[in-house]
Formats: C-alpha cells, structure tokens, sequence
C-alpha cells in the first residue's frame, strides 16, 4: 500500500520545513543553494515533480551529457518517491569547493518500496553548487 502522500506545503525533502522556506526557493533560482546538502535537497525535491530542467541546470558542466533532459525523461518509470534520508556529509559548506552527501532515496514502483542508496559528489562552478557524479 502506498502511504498517503505529504501535505502540499511540506517540502519533499524531508526537511520537515515547508516547501517555500526549503527547496522552493533554490528550484525557482531565487537564491542558489548555499550547501552541497541543500543542492541534494533540491535535486531530490526536483526528481519527485518531475523538472527535468532543474536537474539539467544543477549538474556540473563536466558530467553533462547533451542528451541528459532526454534520458532522464525516457528513464522515468514513474515512481512515487517517498523519502530522503541525509545519512552523512562531507565538505560542502558555504567556502568549501566540494562536497559529498551520503543518502537514501525511498520510493514505491509498482506497489513495491525500494531504497536507493548513494554517494553522491558535488563541485562548484561559476560559484555554485552542482551535481558532479555519483556511485551507489
């Protein structure tokens, strides 16, 4: 069974804050995200409605395929995400040039909960953070 899903104005992060004062902002390009943990967030966030651009924009010039819109569209197979869970950290503070978020992303296909674990890596460029690479 799938759990009901989180009210509109809480932030799919799982940050326990509201959308408009979490990932909102960041997504919209209001302010960049000032922590590579927050850039995660975001990501998270973007990968449950679907913005393909958001995800497009936030990767690391070095690791961007020009085709990537168009894979991460045709590789959809339309979960329903349910949770993110920061598991550590490393670097990706305001100064630092780097950093990697250790996570779980949790979400239910075909009925079935599934758990995807990863290191993910992330760099600066042109002063903000991006998605570099990752390894499960």
């Amino acid at each position: 069974m799938i759990p009901n899903s989180k009210p509109f104005t809480q932030c799919p992060c799982d940050s326990r804050r509201r959308y408009s004062d979490c990932c909102g902002p960041i997504i919209e390009g209001k302010f960049p995200a000032e922590t590579a943990e927050a850039l995660m967030r975001s990501r998270y966030t973007a990968f449950t409605q679907k913005n393909w651009d958001y995800l497009v924009k936030t990767t690391h010039p070095n690791s961007k395929a020009p085709s990537l819109a168009k894979e991460l569209e045709d590789n959809d197979d339309n979960p329903q995400w349910s949770g993110l869970k920061i598991l550590s950290t490393s670097a990706g503070k305001k100064s630092d040039k780097v950093g990697k978020v250790m996570f779980e992303a949790s979400y239910f296909l075909e009925g079935k909960l599934t758990v995807m674990a990863e290191h993910s890596r992330f760099r600066r460029a042109h002063g903000q953070w991006m998605y570099l690479d990752a390894k499960a």
